[in-house]
């Protein structure tokens, strides 16, 4: 199981999977030149989302799909410090989607 961690540090934002800098994955889609952020919706969050769900699912369509949705929902609710396991991305991502 991955552990995806952010944080505020006084050298700037910091996200990390399993201890290593997550890819910001702007090969897939750019939308923001400034990097990550979180605990708002906007450009920075949505490619926070976008690498997430990129690394979480390794399925590069689904993460272009569901980001927006994942950024709104759960990276725009982040604190200065978070913490998510895959486990608890594939909750977000269950909690996501309607129920029929």
């Amino acid at each position: 199981m991955k552990t995806y961690r952010g944080d505020r540090t006084i050298d700037g934002i910091e996200v990390t999977v399993d201890g290593q800098p997550l890819d910001p994955r702007i090969d897939l889609l750019a939308l923001s030149q400034n990097g990550f952020e979180w605990s708002y919706e906007g450009a920075e969050p949505a490619q926070l989302a976008l690498a997430l769900l990129a690394a979480h699912t390794g399925n590069d369509v689904r993460a272009k799909v569901e980001h927006l949705a994942f950024m709104r929902d759960v990276v725009a609710n982040f604190g200065n410090e978070w913490e998510m396991t895959s486990a608890d991305i594939d909750e977000a991502l269950a909690a996501m989607r309607p129920t029929g």
